[in-house]
């Protein structure tokens, strides 16, 4: 029997390859990266364009809407309160509001000029050296 030389398992030729595939896969990855990358933006604009499309077109509804004068007519009733002339026109106000209303406090009151000026002289006078309360500041601060 003949015995077969033993050959090598990777071969010059199968090396030679390996480094060329390699190369290959390596320079095309980063442009495959940065296609699907630009692939996905151009996506993005996309849907923000129809966004934005969409709603020129809804400004675009608004405006035609208020060049109609009954549009107007009904916008200021229902908004501003708009009584027309020979018309009787009724607010009914909430009961909330009113409360609300209501307890908005009002700043205290400032005591009469000559309450202060004889606070300040007593101030001074005890050395205590309390300032008078004016416009800006509330009662009782020191």
């Amino acid at each position: 029997m003949q015995q077969l030389a033993k050959r090598p398992q990777l071969t010059g030729r199968a090396a030679i390859l390996a480094v060329v595939v390699c190369a290959i896969a390596m320079s095309l990855a980063y442009p495959v990266r940065e296609y699907i990358s630009l692939r996905r933006s151009i996506a993005e604009h996309r849907a923000e364009k129809a966004r934005v499309e969409a709603e020129k077109q809804t400004l675009l509804a608004r405006d035609r809407q208020s060049d109609d004068p009954n549009w107007i007519k009904k916008t200021a009733k229902e908004r501003l309160h708009y009584c027309g002339p020979g018309e009787k026109c009724y607010v009914v106000m909430d009961q909330r509001q009113i409360k609300e209303q209501t307890a908005v406090q009002q700043p205290p009151a400032l005591p009469p000029w000559y309450q202060t000026l004889w606070e300040s002289v007593e101030a001074a006078d005890k050395g205590t050296g309390r300032r008078a309360v004016t416009g800006k500041e509330s009662v009782g601060q020191s």
